[in-house]
């Protein structure tokens, strides 16, 4: 099969099949969660109102502002590399990764003040699945980084395919708090 036709076919998505079933197999997992932190807060809803209000808006606000600039940097990264400009490719790649990293300061400056007011796990419903779904989010975003740094320490023999793979895996991240961010912080 050309390299044309494999662009053309559903069986190459950008970064290759496999790392699309990892992704929807991802989503899959994050949906489900937030599904079932819903069906648990029409049960609660009070409760669930109070605990959510101890939220701060400005770390979710900003980490949302953090994880979608970094996901325009990557996004230009691809774009560099098609274009064989590795320094520019180099560049946005830094800038996705400081962004990343931005978003896991902020998110463990945020971890740690729930915990010193004893803001846990085991603190309601609602902080069981606050802390089970960022967590497992903030998880992917420590893999997703490293993968980033991976790519970047390999920027001028990486190939588009596995940039790409690295790219959508990135996204999944931007894409999953995209989502998370409203359910947890937003929706009354």
């Amino acid at each position: 099969m050309s390299d044309i036709e494999k662009e053309k076919s559903i069986f190459y998505p950008p970064g290759g099949i496999l790392i699309w079933i990892i992704i929807l197999v991802e989503i899959a997992t994050f949906f489900m969660g937030i599904g079932a932190l819903l069906h648990e807060k029409r049960k609660a809803l009070e409760e669930f109102y109070k605990m959510q209000s101890s939220l701060h808006l400005d770390y979710g606000l900003w980490n949302t502002i953090f994880l979608i600039t970094s996901g325009f940097f990557m996004a230009l990264a691809v774009n560099f590399h098609k274009d064989n400009q590795t320094s520019a490719l180099g560049y946005s790649l830094v800038a996705a990764i400081l962004f990343g990293l931005c978003f896991l300061f902020l998110k463990g400056f945020e971890y740690n003040e729930k915990l010193n007011i004893g803001q846990t796990i085991h603190s309601g419903d609602f902080f069981s699945f606050y802390w089970l779904l960022t967590g497992f989010h903030f998880v992917h975003v420590i893999a997703g980084t490293a993968i980033l740094s991976f790519i970047f320490l390999y920027r001028r023999t990486i190939s588009l395919e596995n940039l790409e793979a690295g790219a959508s895996f990135w996204h999944m991240c931007d894409l999953i708090w995209v989502v998370l961010f409203p359910v947890l912080y937003l929706i009354r």
